[in-house]
């Protein structure tokens, strides 16, 4: 998992280099500067020697100019590594995410990926921060501190190896008690931030069924139990500062009775003893070792807490897309034509049912299909494989006389136009999210293709026409609309193949077949496939697709399906008014 973090580093590893270099420059200074203090006590101030006392103290002003530089120093650097971090691990996320195909998607929750992308990145921004700052201070402050301090006296440096076995060995103790609260918590999070996506996202619903008390209720009590685990595993670590403040108390007291007794005993044996400078040193570095062992113990903490975000990072970047372009791969669509052979289709490989079974069809370039069948007949997932949304699980699916499998993705999905049931479109004007279609399109290339979807008028009654805002999701304008503007904008791709999946269910049936007839006057090279629930939306076609349970029931024109086909006679008489038998 590490590699793969380690590689988001890129451009700024130079900067992760730095940062820690100078790191070790400060604590040096800091190290020294205890002992140019005892010597300025003990040659200086004690003999009163002026000389001393000036050379000294320059030198301590020295080593703190220098310390405060190289401080500011590697904070900058670490701060804009740790940035750049960042930025390169939610770019590398993104783009793997982009890359997904929709079986890869669906194994993530969208709560769950922006979770990932934005609480989960910013804890390893801050412990990928501290762990190029504080965790080289911290064990260079132990080793270089404990090394001065054995250098000043042995005896009272035994002291501190006695205590530091006792610090870890509370450390090992308090963590794993806390990794499982964490885990738990960051799944909460995930669920959190589902319930306030489907809130926002359905807020009209949610005041039209009087279900907000329901909804705040469902909110506060994941919330409520977030903080109780956060709370708890907060409760287990806070333990770790008590006993670190008792071990720094207990080393100065014990440093200060023996070292009390050694700086006695030094009056009579000068080679046995400390100095009073000496004895000040000592405590300056039992307060740098042992700080150095809490602030070591907090790095630890955020490591802990950093492991799961680590982990979920590490899922989107190890997960494969199972759909890419193969090597030497089609880059041209001759033609729209559509071939199913024996096809049939499972979600995923351990799946027991199959959303498809054994479709075979041949579809002519130009023709227009219309798909009808009832809910979970298979409809949509049917035309989703044709611009390898998903792939087939066995049989052949070709588009243009080659298997999709041989084409590019780009190239085989720029040649399908697909509008699907849920219409999304983006906040921005209306050109610009027609312009997703062809981002180089003309202006009179987006009025000609309003117009084929019958958008033109209205657009054009808005104050702004073209230029009119959309809000995210599309918030203000109707449904038929926005399903008007999302046809436009697959037109624009100027597509061999048009997929239509239900997109004129809120559209006037007037409407639906002005579309239609635009459809057969103006793109009659291109090859369009209609899902619709009412039986008017394709009975011009030149072949309709009668489809249930995962099979094709029947195939024909109108006419033939009238006289061949039980359930498509079913539908047609019940949309009929009157009800005719």
């Amino acid at each position: 998992m590490l590699k793969r973090l380690i590689r988001c580093i890129r451009e700024y590893k130079w900067a992760a280099l730095l940062s820690p270099l100078c790191m070790v420059g400060e604590v040096t200074m800091e190290v020294i500067i205890p002992l140019v203090m005892a010597n300025l006590y003990d040659y200086g101030v004690k003999l009163q020697d002026m000389n001393v006392v000036v050379v000294k103290s320059i030198q301590l002003v020295l080593c703190a100019l220098a310390s405060l530089c190289f401080g500011v120093a590697s904070a900058t650097f670490a701060s804009k590594a740790a940035t750049g971090f960042a930025k390169n691990l939610r770019h590398d996320m993104f783009y793997r995410v982009q890359n997904f195909s929709f079986s890869n998607i669906d194994k993530f929750s969208s709560a769950s990926i922006v979770t990932r992308l934005t609480s989960d990145v910013a804890n390893l921004q801050m412990t990928f921060q501290m762990m190029i700052r504080m965790t080289i201070r911290c064990t260079m402050m132990l080793v270089l501190a404990l090394t001065m301090a054995l250098r000043l006296s042995v005896k009272l440096s035994t002291i501190y190896l006695q205590v530091m076995p006792l610090l870890i060995l509370a450390l090992v103790c308090l963590v794993p008690l806390v990794f499982k609260i964490f885990d738990r918590s960051f799944k909460m999070m995930d669920k959190l931030n589902n319930v306030v996506q489907e809130n926002v996202h359905g807020i009209r619903v949610v005041k039209s069924f009087v279900r907000e008390k329901k909804e705040t209720e469902k909110f506060t009590g994941i919330s409520g139990d977030l903080a109780k685990n956060f709370s708890k595993a907060e409760k287990i670590l806070s333990l770790n500062s008590p006993i670190m403040q008792t071990c720094v108390y207990a080393c100065m007291l014990s440093i200060s009775w023996v070292g009390a007794q050694m700086v006695v005993a030094s009056g009579n044996n000068p080679d046995v003893g400390l100095t009073t400078g000496e004895l000040s040193s000592m405590f300056t570095y039992t307060t740098q070792i042992l700080m150095g062992l809490m602030n070591l113990s907090i790095v630890f903490v955020l490591m802990i807490m950093s492991r799961t975000p680590l982990r979920r990072c590490c899922e989107i970047l190890a997960e494969e897309p199972d759909l890419t372009s193969p090597e030497n791969a089609v880059t041209e669509v001759t033609d729209g034509s559509v071939d199913f052979e024996n096809v049939s289709f499972r979600y995923s490989a351990t799946a027991q049912h199959r959303a498809l079974k054994e479709v075979s069809l041949h579809i002519p370039s130009g023709a227009t299909v219309g798909i009808l069948g009832g809910t979970g007949s298979g409809k949509t997932t049917l035309v989703q494989l044709i611009p390898r949304l998903y792939d087939v699980s066995e049989g052949s699916l070709k588009v243009g006389g080659r298997d999709v499998r041989e084409y590019d993705l780009e190239v085989l999905r720029d040649n399908v136009a697909m509008v699907l049931q849920k219409n999304v479109l983006f906040s921005g004007t209306i050109k610009e999210n027609l312009r997703w279609g062809n981002p180089n399109a003309t202006d009179e290339e987006l009025i000609h293709a309003c117009k084929l979807a019958c958008a033109h008028d209205f657009i054009e009654s808005f104050p702004d026409g073209y230029d009119t805002h959309i809000e995210q999701g599309g918030t203000n304008v109707s449904g038929g609309q926005k399903q008007r503007l999302c046809i436009a904008r697959a037109l624009l791709k100027c597509p061999k193949i048009l997929i239509l999946d239900d997109s004129t269910s809120a559209v006037d049936t007037h409407t639906d077949a002005m579309i239609r007839k635009a459809f057969r006057e103006e793109i009659p090279g291109t090859t369009k496939l209609i899902i619709a629930q009412r039986v008017a939306s394709v009975q011009d076609a030149d072949m309709i697709l009668v489809l249930d349970n995962g099979q094709i029931s029947a195939v024909g024109t109108h006419d033939e399906l009238m006289q061949t086909s039980s359930i498509y006679q079913e539908v047609f008489y019940s949309q009929q008014k009157g009800g005719i038998e």
